[in-house]
């Protein structure tokens, strides 16, 4: 909400040491001077969700001019471009516009700004922790969506350090000045002077579910196998297979310039050796990357980008996707080797049909398509043996070389992150590497709040309304998982309950299928923001 305090006017500009003015673009008058003044701002400033961003508006002229109001306005706009054959194309969305309230009792009387003389307007907007329903109003494939739709975007373009998006998509942030003077005969109204001033923001967001990945999900890869030789057409020493869990949110500070917390990546290793024999596996390396994926749509975008096919063949909008990857830093080395386990082939028996269930029969929890996969997989073991393993690998982003903005997802615009891990092994002096493909999100850390009221100002009627609706829904997961149960709790079949702010709780029917909902790599993830 934006507030006002009341005016001064003086014979020289004062409170210019409150921030760096931004330069004035003068239209009609290119004598006249409106500086927009931040107080306690610099160039490398990150605000964040219920930032306060105050300062004032300085006008001076060299000359007497009739002008009919003066606006403040801060503005919010997300820009997608496209390279044409004749001209380019620009698409912009207006997401957020608080309009600064200056009373009628301020301006002088006549309404000139007189030689000689600088007006001094002060104003305080806060930075919202999400928009009104009208900020997204589209067509949409799921209320999920529009979830995400409605809170705030990070800015994109403009930080000191890269921040891994293309030249064809920008998130900006403006305050705007302008003096403005109303036509004669009606129509749009004429800007005498303006003064823009751009700041950057990283809102505070909340850790998402995991996502539910599937077959036709192809930007990511969590299971892949891995035939282990001594040549490249050499006899074959075994089989390694690799299952990833997705992890937890990378958690940034409030101005992203550090990870709060390390996230640890969980990988299921299984081996089949040629021969029962044979010693398990020794892993060697452990290196990983991490892309940034920006999608951009010159229409609104209906579904989430990075799950199923992004540039579909009956899709009229022009769409385009840009990535980019960074080294992680070097993961530590293991202190020592994962210790194997090793289990046994069960060998199939003949069904009696009484009192019992092959692993191929349907059920309530049992997955037919899993045990078609279970079952191709025994016929492929040549021993009867096989070794499993678990690792938990914790790893860093290099927020010294790169500036991550939090994962989120706008009308035209979404940036979403992969995590690519690669593992070295060695097998009877065969060597393999298995590389998986997972996603991973970027988080930013809500402020830290000291009880003190805050000076907002009343909401809305608008916000009001929107209130309930965007209120923000957080999985909780229990304190403590049985083995063999369900990943929600002990002896049932329900999905987990959302709990929202106001302590009401809701949750999913009971499912009948055998599907498990998708879960971090490590438990105890799950965390309150707010």
């Amino acid at each position: 909400m934006a507030t006002v305090a009341a005016p001064s006017t003086s014979a020289s500009s004062t409170n210019a040491s409150h921030g760096i003015p931004q330069v004035t673009k003068s239209l009609a008058y290119p004598k006249s001077d409106v500086k927009i003044n931040l107080r306690d701002h610099h160039s490398s400033k990150i605000y964040t969700s219920s930032s306060p961003v105050a300062g004032d508006v300085t006008i001076a002229t060299k000359r007497d001019v009739r002008f009919d109001s003066i606006q403040i306005v801060l503005i919010g706009n997300t820009k997608a471009s496209f390279d044409g054959l004749s001209f380019p194309q620009e698409v912009t969305h207006t997401f957020l516009k608080m309009v600064m309230p200056i009373p009628e009792s301020i301006y002088p009387i006549p309404r000139v700004l007189e030689t000689g003389r600088t007006y001094t307007i002060p104003f305080n907007f806060v930075i919202p922790n999400q928009l009104t329903i009208n900020a997204c109003s589209h067509e949409r494939l799921s209320d999920q969506l529009q979830d995400h739709h409605v809170l705030l975007p990070p800015s994109l373009g403009g930080f000191q350090k890269d921040d891994m998006a293309p030249h064809m998509t920008k998130v900006e942030y403006v305050i705007k000045a302008r003096v403005l003077k109303e036509p004669v005969l009606g129509g749009k109204k004429t800007r005498i002077v303006e003064a823009t001033q751009q700041i950057q923001v990283l809102p505070a967001s909340y850790e998402e579910a995991p996502l539910n990945i599937t077959e036709k999900d192809k930007l990511y890869n969590m299971s892949k196998t891995k035939t282990i030789r001594k040549t490249f057409i050499g006899s074959k020493v075994g089989r390694i297979t690799a299952t990833a869990s997705q992890p937890g949110p990378a958690v940034l500070a409030a101005d992203g310039s550090k990870l709060k917390a390390k996230p640890t990546a969980r990988i299921n290793l299984t081996y089949d050796p040629e021969s029962p024999a044979m010693p398990p596996p020794q892993i060697t390396s452990i290196s990983g990357k991490i892309t940034s994926h920006t999608y951009y749509s010159s229409g609104t975008i209906s579904s989430f980008p990075n799950l199923g096919l992004w540039n579909q063949p009956y899709i009229l909008d022009r769409r385009g996707q840009f990535f980019t990857s960074v080294a992680l830093p070097p993961i530590s080395a293991l202190a020592e080797q994962p210790a194997w386990t090793q289990r046994f082939t069960p060998t199939t028996r003949r069904d009696s049909g009484y009192g019992s269930e092959s692993s191929e029969s349907p059920g309530p929890n049992n997955n037919s398509a899993k045990a078609k996969k279970d079952k191709k997989d025994k016929t492929k073991r040549k021993s009867p043996v096989y070794l499993t393993t678990m690792l938990d690998i914790p790893f860093d982003l290099p927020t010294d070389k790169k500036t991550f903005v939090p994962t989120f997802h706008s009308c035209i615009v979404s940036r979403v992150y992969t995590l690519t891990l690669s593992i070295g092994v060695v097998a009877k002096g065969a060597t393999g590497q298995v590389s998986l493909v997972m996603p991973l999100q970027v988080a930013i850390e809500a402020p830290a709040t000291d009880g003190t009221e805050q000076t907002e100002g009343l909401p809305t009627f608008e916000e009001a309304a929107a209130d309930e609706h965007l209120r923000p829904r957080v999985l909780q997961l229990p304190a403590e998982v049985p083995s063999g149960r369900a990943s929600w709790g002990p002896h049932t079949t329900q999905a987990p309950a959302y709990e929202d702010h106001a302590g009401n709780v809701g949750g999913n029917e009971a499912t009948t299928g055998g599907d498990e909902l998708p879960g971090y790599g490590e438990t105890g993830h799950a965390r309150r923001m707010d």
